[in-house]
């Protein structure tokens, strides 16, 4: 299986997305400090995540994401209470 995710950042309340095959190792990633992208917005929240079974497939969306305004709106729209509530 592998994951599209969104973190959202307790120390600036910014949004991180990502893509993993293991999501729980990859929290444990971002939140001790030694990701490059995502150290200084430690300790991060996950606030939203969908599930694939194709690599290819997750990779696709996180792009979409990161690329695209519209599909980083709409979701944004999707999951306003989870980002707003953490």
């Amino acid at each position: 299986m592998y994951y599209v995710y969104v973190l959202k950042s307790q120390k600036d309340e910014r949004l991180y997305f990502g893509f993993t095959s293991d999501l729980k190792r990859r929290m444990i990633e971002h939140n001790s400090g030694m990701e490059k992208s995502t150290k200084y917005g430690v300790p991060w929240t996950l606030v939203y995540f969908e599930a694939f079974l194709s690599g290819r497939d997750a990779s696709k969306r996180e792009k979409q994401l990161k690329k695209y305004k519209s599909a980083y709106g709409f979701l944004k729209q999707r999951i306003r209470e989870s980002v707003n509530e953490t």
